[in-house]
């Protein structure tokens, strides 16, 4: 069992915390072993003394010797009405090198004095002072070797810690065991499905199914499976747009080509004698240049290359009338949609014409097609307005209004679209090429009375006039 795994780790420390309990409890029962060993010696000793004080004759020295062997001391005295009695004697083998009074014995002094005897080698002298068992006395004093004392603590400590070494060991088992099966078990699960997820990201079925009986660790579930949903949609529509834009370059690319063959006839267009062909071929020619540029910024957009607005003035009336007319021609129903202009006639804006055109084409077509798609008469206004800070412009319609679905997604591509067949790129264009010029599109009404989009545009500072200035040149 390796120490760097979490198995491991937690097998070890719940043998090393196992251990420091037993620590905590192997010196107490040392303490006590010793009183209780050193009790034991001094009840021998008073049951040894009744020999002697049973009788009025002085007994033999081998049956006292016998005696005191039998108790482990080497003598016994007794205090009896404060008379201090030699019992039994016999040669004592060096000087008394300690003295334990039983009766005066807190439990830190306890296990101090068990610790100095278990670590003391030495086969010392000590007298041991306590009660005598039912009060037959004052006190009892003996006089004993410290190694038998010393041998009996070991065997009982040694004892101890093989029967706490044990149960630490089968403790780590069985909890290691446990950790196993509610821990480690669900988390290699989770390892092994992050692994096979993340050799096929965008196949759903190595999406993970949370199941785990811990809060904690189905949480932890949950919170993956809810990301791997996450970025198994997003990788699936990346790919979508990848190919999408893949044949977008491909078909502006040939449209380009198409177009600019266009062009050139319709550049002789405008040599015709027809007075009519004559006026139609320059809307004609716009539109194709348009196309043919549309074309051109699609390609530069699917290398990222988005182009920059190129700033100029010019009046924002005429392009209106441009598109207006455009979108007139582009009905399905003459007549069934009105456009109602308030543009100043002298209103000079600073901006990109052929974005600002592509901008309010779109959110005049939108307005077209959902009035259109009612089948009753509406109306299509376009004011425009100048501030101190900017310019504005509003499209406002008599529409059915967006639904709250479009609304809630509105700037966002494949989502905002409510027409059958539409994508959804038209206002997420339209609002990029705005923010391009530092601009805002908002949509500031929506309902059964028909919607109004809002264009702010900001004054350009002197810097970017400067360079709109030289661009125009």
């Amino acid at each position: 069992m390796r120490l760097n795994t979490i198995s491991g780790r937690f097998a070890a420390l719940t043998i090393i915390f196992v251990l420091l309990a037993e620590l905590f409890i192997l010196l107490p029962a040392l303490s006590s072993f010793r009183l209780d060993y050193l009790e034991s010696r001094l009840e021998r000793a008073q049951i040894a003394s009744l020999a002697l004080l049973a009788t009025d004759e002085t007994l033999a020295s081998d049956l006292e010797s016998e005696l005191l062997q039998n108790a482990g001391v080497f003598n016994v005295v007794l205090r009896r009405d404060d008379v201090r009695q030699l019992v039994l004697a016999s040669p004592i083998p060096g000087p008394i090198a300690a003295t334990y009074d039983l009766r005066q014995n807190g439990v830190a002094q306890a296990i101090d004095d068990a610790l100095v005897t278990l670590f003391d080698a030495r086969n010392e002298v000590i007298r041991v002072i306590g009660a005598p068992v039912n009060q037959a006395g004052q006190l009892i004093e003996i006089t004993m070797p410290t190694q038998p004392l010393r041998e009996a603590m070991l065997d009982y400590g040694l004892r101890l810690l093989l029967l706490s070494a044990a149960f630490s060991v089968l403790t780590a088992i069985l909890l290691n065991l446990a950790a196993q099966r509610l821990i480690l078990v669900p988390i290699r699960r989770v390892i092994t499905n992050l692994s096979t997820y993340a050799s096929a990201p965008d196949d759903a079925r190595h999406i993970i199914r949370p199941d785990a009986r811990l809060v904690e660790l189905r949480e932890a579930e949950t919170a993956l499976e809810s990301m791997q949903k996450t970025v198994t949609s997003s990788l699936k529509q990346k790919e979508r747009m990848a190919q999408l834009g893949q044949a977008v370059a491909k078909i502006s690319h040939d449209l380009r080509n198409i177009l600019t063959t266009a062009q050139i006839f319709a550049d002789r267009l405008e040599f015709s004698a027809d007075p009519k062909v004559t006026r139609a071929a320059p809307k004609l020619v716009n539109s194709i240049t348009r196309a043919v540029t549309l074309c051109e910024t699609t390609l530069a957009f699917g290398k990222a290359e988005e182009p920059a607005p190129s700033l100029n003035r010019f009046g924002l009336a005429g392009l209106v009338q441009e598109v207006v007319e455009a979108e007139s021609l582009a009905g399905e129903a003459a007549g069934q949609v009105e456009f109602l202009t308030d543009i100043p006639a002298a209103l000079m804006i600073r901006a990109d014409r052929d974005q600002l055109y592509r901008v309010l084409s779109n959110l005049s077509r939108n307005a077209r097609q959902a009035i259109e798609g009612t089948g009753q008469p509406g109306t299509i206004e376009i004011g425009a307005g100048e501030s101190d800070t900017g310019w504005w412009i509003r499209v406002g319609d008599t529409g059915p209004g967006l639904p709250t679905k479009a609304r809630d997604f509105l700037f966002q591509p494949f989502t905002s679209s409510t027409r059958k067949g539409g994508t959804g790129l038209g206002l997420t264009i339209a609002a990029d090429l705005i923010r391009g010029h530092g601009g805002q599109l908002q949509l500031t009404r929506s309902d059964e009375e028909g919607s109004e989009f809002m264009i702010h545009l900001p004054r350009a500072t002197l810097d970017e006039a400067a360079r709109g200035e030289m661009t125009a040149l």
